[in-house]
């Protein structure tokens, strides 16, 4: 019986570490990437810069989003695949 456990468990360990590869981490940063750029309105000839946080925590991947001035956080949801933009930062020299 405990053999049998053993090896369901050893069996599934290149599944868990097939879902942590490079090649998932990269995907997963540009799907990042490419649902906060989507959501930015500015007109094309804005300078647009969206810094992925490598990682994200268990449920969320994060990104700074920066157009112009402008600094925003974009959220993404890792189970819905959904993200959302914050509303600018204040000015830190305007305070």
């Amino acid at each position: 019986m405990k053999q049998g456990l053993a090896a369901v468990l050893v069996a599934a360990l290149p599944v868990t570490a097939q879902a942590s590869s490079e090649e998932a981490w990269e995907a997963f940063r540009a799907d990042v990437d490419r649902s906060c750029r989507a959501l930015v309105e500015a007109p094309a000839s804005a300078s647009v810069t969206v810094e992925v946080n490598p990682f994200g925590s268990d449920s969320y991947g994060a990104a700074l989003v920066t157009v112009g001035p402008d600094r925003m956080i974009c959220i993404y949801d890792k189970a819905a695949g959904t993200a959302e933009l914050t509303a600018p930062f204040a000015d830190a020299a305007a305070k």
